[in-house]
This record gives structure tokens, sequence and C-alpha cells, in this order.
């Protein structure tokens, strides 16, 4: 169907959201992000767009070749926890190579995009609730103000208060796993970056540098059962981070030392949204599909759902059934990797002999490991 001047709001400023309204403008919709902050800032911390993703941000044209403010990754690299040593050296995908980003530089590069683009941003608008009508959608925001748009898009988060409307109330599962993120400043250069996954039991900690070299990103992952706090903006405690990863040495033992403010969040796990939509409302990346952070693809997914749903208007003769063909076509696909991320969840924290034998197993298949993975970097949305 033709979406030339229809009116199309989409709920959350982040990559997802963001997205979206520029897949839709570049088919002629009329779009506005309603975003709850009251400012666009830096917010959050590394992220790793692998080629899945990277299609999407190149069929947007929020990058070029090279990408910019990415930083390009020759692969990964598998350590055990006690004095740093390699357990397998793990290639860039076939499909391509992985980014790095810091998190507010890729949004501001998708929001230079919208600018260009002429898609409204409405900042400090919180929306109450979203009603379906016959032909239209209606949004209601906290300060009472409504709004009546041919479709509306919820891409509000893990959280979702669209995703409530449209699948009621939901109980998430703890998974006893807590997160810590931080960056530090950092000078070393290295000529083939990559991100080093150290395993320890029970735990495992991710790095990787930002920023031209001068960042270091850090994600730490521990097993535990005393804090559920799910908000991903709690500071933490230094010296509690760094005592509970005491006994982790070499290069990741020198970086975890030199975090001075860390983030603290637990880990929930929601399903995979049983309804993505109704006709008029529909759900994107992490409100339909949030995933552990274990395959790096929270982003990805969000990247190729944007542009799956617009594409479901080209193919579709109405907006209900580019709705129900977004959602039959992303549905399967999400469950996937979502999976896939749980998997790994296990996989980086075993114990005992058990975590030996995975280690003598790894050492001989490490070079093979990325095309077990093919499947998801290899995904090309737009093609």
């Amino acid at each position: 169907m033709n979406i030339n001047g229809l009116n199309f709001c989409v709920i959350g400023g982040g990559i997802g959201g963001v997205a979206a309204a520029l897949a839709l403008r570049q088919r002629g919709a009329k779009v506005t992000i309603l975003e709850q902050a009251i400012e666009l800032t830096e917010v959050g911390a590394g992220l790793q767009i692998s080629e899945n993703g990277m299609v999407v941000l190149r069929a947007l044209n929020v990058v070029g070749e090279p990408p910019e403010a990415g930083l390009k990754s020759v692969g990964s690299m598998l350590r055990d926890f006690r004095a740093g040593r390699s357990v397998s050296d793990i290639p860039a995908p076939v499909a391509g190579p992985t980014y790095y980003y810091h998190r507010a530089d890729l949004l501001g590069l998708l929001h230079k995009a919208a600018i260009r683009d002429s898609v409204e941003f409405r900042l400090g608008a919180r929306v109450a609730r979203v009603y379906k009508h016959p032909t239209d959608a209606e949004i209601v925001l906290t300060d009472g103000t409504r709004l009546r748009v041919d479709c509306a898009i919820g891409a509000d988060g893990g959280r979702s208060e669209i995703r409530s409307g449209l699948n009621g109330p939901e109980a998430p599962e703890f998974t006893h796993q807590v997160a810590w993120r931080a960056t530090i400043p950092w000078e070393r250069r290295d000529q083939n970056p990559c991100a080093v996954l150290t395993m320890g039991p029970g735990r495992h900690v991710v790095t990787y540098p930002l920023r031209n070299h001068t960042l270091m990103n850090i994600v730490a992952i521990e097993e535990r059962s005393d804090w559920q706090e799910e908000g991903w903006n709690r500071r933490g405690d230094p010296e509690d981070l760094q005592a509970r990863f005491a006994d982790f040495g070499g290069l990741v033992g020198e970086i975890l030392r030199k975090v001075q403010e860390p983030y603290v969040w637990a880990l929930f796990l929601r399903p995979v949204a049983e309804c993505w939509q109704n006709g008029r409302v529909a759900l994107l990346g992490d409100a339909a599909h949030p995933t552990l952070p274990f395959m790096a693809q929270g982003a990805c997914l969000a990247l190729e759902d944007a542009w799956m749903l617009a594409r479901a208007f080209d193919e579709q003769s109405s907006i209900e059934k580019a709705l129900a063909a977004y959602e039959s076509h992303r549905r399967p696909r999400a469950q996937q990797v979502v999976a896939a991320a749980g998997a790994n969840a296990r996989n980086f924290h075993l114990r005992g002999p058990m975590r030996l034998a995975a280690q003598t197993a790894l050492m001989a298949i490490g070079p093979r490991l990325a095309r077990r993975y093919d499947w998801i970097y290899d995904y090309d949305v737009t093609a």
C-alpha cells in the first residue's frame, strides 16, 4: 500500500524507534516520535552492531562506508578468568565485521538522519495509554493531550506500557543474574580491536574499545540473588564490583580496578510477546522481544524490526494486513535469537570439570565457532 502522507507515531526515541521512523519516512509517511526524556542526552555505554544490523543502517543512509563513529572489530577472544589465559580466538563473521559504538554516538547519527528526513520529535511526551479505533489509533499523554494517527508503534523498551496494553499484565522472571556496566578512559591502541570475553565460574566479563580507542567498555555479569532492581541507571559501588571479581586477573583485572562509576541492574526474563499488534498499534524492539545481553543482538533485532515493519506496507494492501505480516515474519526470528542468547548465559558460567571440558573443546573448535551463528549475522532484512 502507499503510505505517503499517512500519519504515524513512534513511541520511544531509542535506536529501534528512530530507525522505524526513518524507514517509514523513506516511504513518504509523516512520522512523529514521542520521547519521554526532556532532552536527547548521552546515555548508555557500548553496543555491538553486527552485519545484520549494519545493513539496515546503510539502507537508511545513517552510515556510509566506512561507517561513521564505529570501531571495526576483527573478531572475539575467549579467555580464562584467573590470569587472562587465552582459550580461543573467534574470527569476524563471514557476513561482515561487527562495529563497536557508544550508544550515544549511534543515537546521534540516527537523530541527525531523522532531522535530515523531517521526522518530528516531541520531547517530554509521556504516554499514558493507546487506544485502537476502527480507522486510526488514539494516543493519550499524561498531560491530557490526545493524538489521532493512522498507526502507532510502541518502541518503548523492555518494560513497555504499550506491550501491557496488548498482552495484559506480565510477571517477569528474575534470572538470578546481575549486570554491571561501565566505561573507563583508555589510551592503548590495538591494531586488531576485538571483544574479549573472560569466563569464570558463575561470572563473565566482556570488554571492548570505543570512540577510536579512547574508552574501554565493560559489561560484567554475575550469578546472585540478593539484588533484584531492574532499572539500568542505578549507580553501583566500584569497590563492590571489584570485590566480586577480585580473582579475575590479567588485563581484565587491570581494567576492572580502574572502574570508578559503574551501574548495576538485575536481569529479568520476559518472553517474546504473544501479541505484537492489533491492526493499528504494533510493538517493536525490546517491547516485543526483550533479550538477555549474551548475543549482543538487542539493537540489531530492533533495527531488523524497523526495516521489516516499513517493508510490510510495501507488500500489503492495508495497515491491518501490513502489521499482521510484520508480526508473522518477525516472531520466529526473534524467538530463535532470544533462545540463543539464553543458552549462552549458561555456557559462559560453567563450573568445575564442565568448565575445563568446555574450554578444551573451545580450543579445538574456536576458529569455527563463529560459523555456528552465521544464521544470525548473514540475515539481510533489506534484501
